[in-house]
Order: structure tokens, then sequence, then C-alpha cells
């Protein structure tokens, strides 16, 4: 059923790029049992939605490419304004929302706890699942979490991808951080300075962890020191930057990568990383097929030489981001950095900024209501 008095006000794409994104509206829907309807007050975008709008997100097989008008986006902020019909006593899977709840967006919609499975993938928003770059849209209850009360509506926006994939790297077997760097003060590499990095500088420092992290701009590394960053290394100046981080190290290595380049990167990120180290691979902005230029050892030998951990990480459950993550954000004070907000009719304007203007520090949001 829908309410055919208002209308749903969103934004549309058919994989067919950026300047192709149209407006457009929909009946506004009702929520059916163990649902509810979000008035949508802020999205914030991530490397995933252009890819979304050009038809580059391909490599997950059990996706298939989109044929219809799609509503892109998969991280909102907003607030309940409907609840469906009264769930059962006794179905405690669901949270129990009443009008007015603030609440987040999670990602995956079925991924609740554990290990993702293929299933899971079919459950993203912003595709194949409609996204939430709309002014309105029903979500399951379990679909959602509690909002802090600290954080703005646009701050709140960022926290579902960028800041859960994060935390997932930063804390891959669920050692709780305690503020003191655990037992060893640990050295994270951070590359870049978009959503998923500037997340993961936050989140590091407060553990008490150390950070070095690269960019090609010295004014975003000056910014990034301001945040608590212990050092930054230009990519441009010191090419082969993978030196740079062992020399930071005492040859030691950083404990932990936040692998986003990809192609570019990785090889390098194998050559600084510690004995025993981890590798997260989060992102391939530096493409996603290896450039055979040159004759390199191969990969099994390279984990195998340092004894690394080169692990996927595909953001992370509903239980770790509502019981973990959010609880030490809210401890810590932490406020996403919000780079820049757009309103909603700039929806265009948003994508264009965040893929083409090389300027990103931190998350684009659009203000929605």
């Amino acid at each position: 059923m829908a309410d055919t008095t208002k209308q749903v006000q969103q934004w549309t794409t058919r994989g067919d790029g950026l300047d192709n994104l149209s407006r457009s509206s929909a009946p506004m829907p009702t929520p059916g049992k163990n649902e509810v309807l979000v008035e949508i007050k802020a999205v914030s975008l991530n490397y995933r939605d252009t890819e979304v709008a050009m038809g580059l997100y391909n490599h997950h097989k059990s996706i298939s490419k989109e044929e219809k008008p799609l509503v892109p986006c998969s991280d909102m902020c907003g607030v309940i304004v409907a609840v469906g019909p009264p769930q059962d006593d006794d179905d405690s899977s669901s949270p129990k929302w009443q009008k007015g709840d603030r609440v987040i967006s999670t990602f995956i919609q079925s991924h609740l706890s554990g290990q993702i499975t293929a299933a899971d993938m079919a459950q993203g928003l912003g595709k194949p699942l409609e996204g939430v770059l709309q002014t309105y849209r029903v979500f399951p209850a379990q679909g959602l979490v509690k909002c802090p009360d600290y954080l703005t509506d646009e701050e709140a926006s960022c926290l579902p991808i960028a800041a859960l994939t994060a935390w997932m790297s930063l804390f891959p077997n669920g050692d709780a951080p305690d503020g003191e760097g655990g037992k060893k003060k640990k050295t994270v590499l951070l590359q870049g300075t978009g959503g998923v990095s500037i997340a993961a500088l936050q989140i590091a420092k407060a553990a008490g962890y150390k950070v070095i992290i690269t960019s090609s701009s010295d004014d975003k590394l000056k910014r990034a020191k301001e945040l608590g960053a212990d050092y930054g290394v230009n990519y441009r100046t010191e090419k082969e930057w993978q030196d740079k981080v062992m020399e930071l190290t005492d040859n030691q290595g950083a404990d932990i990568i936040l692998e986003v380049g990809g192609a570019e990167t990785l090889y390098k990120s194998l050559d600084c990383v510690a004995f025993g180290g981890t590798i997260a691979c989060i992102g391939y902005v530096s493409g996603k097929e290896d450039a055979e230029t040159q004759t390199r050892m191969n990969m099994n030998l390279l984990v195998l030489r340092r004894n690394v951990t080169l692990k996927g990480i595909l953001v992370g459950p509903r239980d770790v981001f509502e019981g973990q993550m959010l609880p030490f954000y809210e401890k810590n004070g932490i406020r996403p950095v919000v780079d820049r907000v757009f309103g909603f009719e700039e929806g265009k304007d948003a994508f264009q900024w965040m893929f083409g203007s090389g300027k990103l520090f931190g998350k684009v949001v659009v203000r929605v209501s």
C-alpha cells in the first residue's frame, strides 16, 4: 500500500554515468509488519556509489547489472515517522522502534552478526536494493541502529560504511581497543584521506595507536596531523613510500595497513607490513587489474615472507556496529569529518565532487531534509 497524497523525491541512476543521474518522484510507501517509514535527513556518499552510477560495480557475480532506474547510496541518518503493524510479542530479533526515533541505516540489511555470506550480498542498499538518496524510505526494523544523540544528522550519516569498515580493519580479531594501544603500541598505515582512512585515523588515535598516513597533498597531510596523525608521507614526492614507512617504524613495518589503492599500492604495502601484520583490503581506487609492466614476486611468497594476514573487509555486521563501534564513538566523543555538504537538489554535483574534485578529505554529504 502507498499514501497517494504524498510523493517521495528521489535521485535515480541507470548505471550510465554521473551526468545522467536524474530527479524523479514516487508514491509514498506504507510500512508493513516489522517495518518502519523513515524521513531521510542526510546521506553520505561512498566510492561504491560513484561506481554504481557509472555502471562499474560489477565484480560481485551475485549482483546483476541494473537495467531499471535505481535509487543509489546506502548511508543515511533519518527519523522514523511511521511504524508498521505490531510485531509478534515473541519476536526478539527485530528492534521495537517508535515514531520520532533517530536512526542510521546498515549497509547490508541482512548482515546481523558474524561472517557475511553470499546471500547477504543481495541485501545491500544502493544496489541491488533501492538506496537512500530520497526523502522517505521503508526499512525493515532490523536494518537500522539508534543514532547517538551527540551527532548531527550529517555526521551520523557518515558511519555505516566508512566508519564500520575502518573499525573492522583495525580490530579484525575482535580485540577490543583499550585506549593504550594494547600490549604493544600498534602502528597503523592509512592510504589517502577519504572517508574510511579519516575514520580509521580518528578510531586508531582514540585506541592509542600510532598512525602513518599518505597523501599526494601536503595540505591534506597537515590536516591529518591536526587530527592526530603521527607521520605524513607525500606519495608524489616519496614515490617509494614503502621505504619511508619502514624508516619511520625502525624497519619494523606497520602492524595494520588499510589497503585502499589496490593495483598500484598492494605490492608496496606488502613491502612495509610488519611480520605477523594485517593488510585489510578495502578498496581499489588505483585500479582493479595489475599492470603487467614488471616481474613481481608471487603473491603467495610475498604473504608468506612476513607471515602476513591479507584480509578482505566487506564492512561489518549490525551487532558490531551497534554494540562495539557506536559505544566507542560515544565514549570518545568522535565526530566524523564532513568534507562538504550539498543540498538535495545538488545531488549530481555531490557525486561529481566525490569522484573528480581531488580535494576530498573525509566524507561528502547530501542534506536531504
